[in-house]
């Protein structure tokens, strides 16, 4: 397979468990983010890489539900889970979401996978490194080569090399054809990833009214509904400062 969207899911978050399960527009999180996925790629171009821990048995039976392919693999060693997922359905070009970005923009990510096949690329993003992003934190979407992750897998040498599975590519930039997507305007300081409880309440409210506006939902459109409605806008700048915290106590981001 030339080309296929990988989902890291599993239910044993440690900020919010069980966040994927969580009820969004009469679904689950993560069969909304899948149906979000199929408005612009075929099923046979999804594939969900889990754990083998038994409660995650859900998120394969939500994959079967969907007809979507899935790979179980280890927790915390998350870059062997993607490699493993990629050999296993022959995956060459992997592009990397995560269902707690419910509303990651697939229209982006068909134009951010046309601009990789064409530059030739080894990794693309748009929202890392996070502090040269100027898309807000909700958004992101990473694409890059099979070979290229393997030399990632070589380079790694820790825990955190290990769980955080692609920031070595920006670590090593001199090493990969990186090129990191942004906008004119800087709209990194909304968030609308679902990390803690009170963010399921905004993106709830952010879906409702994407959908009485009839909008796609893009990331402009979801920062205009945010910026012009009071109590999402304090839950989203919240938000965004204790995950900020959280990270860099965690992590060192570049």
């Amino acid at each position: 397979m030339n080309f296929a969207i990988i989902i890291q899911a599993r239910t044993g978050s440690r900020r919010f468990p069980k966040k994927i399960l969580a009820k969004i527009d009469r679904r689950n999180v993560l069969e909304f983010f899948i149906d979000r996925l199929l408005r612009t790629f075929s099923k046979n171009k999804i594939i969900i890489a889990t754990t083998k821990f038994k409660r995650d048995n859900i998120v394969c039976n939500i994959s079967k539900k969907k007809k979507i392919k899935f790979y179980r693999g280890p927790e915390k060693n998350v870059l062997k889970r993607f490699l493993n997922c990629a050999i296993k359905f022959n995956v060459k070009n992997i592009a990397r979401v995560t269902p707690d970005c419910p509303l990651v923009d697939p229209r982006l990510l068909q134009s951010m996978k046309k601009q990789f096949f064409i530059r030739k690329l080894d990794y693309l993003a748009n929202t890392n490194p996070p502090k040269k992003s100027k898309f807000p934190d909700g958004s992101d979407i990473e694409i890059f080569k099979f070979r290229s992750l393997q030399k990632i897998y070589r380079l790694s040498k820790n825990k955190d090399d290990r769980e955080h599975v692609t920031h070595l590519f920006w670590k090593n930039p001199k090493k990969f054809k990186i090129k990191i997507i942004n906008k004119k305007k800087n709209i990194s300081n909304y968030k609308f990833s679902i990390d803690y409880k009170h963010d399921l309440f905004l993106v709830k409210k952010v879906i409702n009214k994407i959908k009485i506006s009839k909008k796609y939902g893009t990331a402009d459109e979801i920062v205009n509904i945010i910026k012009h409605d009071k109590k999402l806008n304090k839950i989203s700048e919240m938000s965004r400062r204790k995950f900020i915290k959280n990270r860099n106590d965690l992590t060192n981001f570049i």
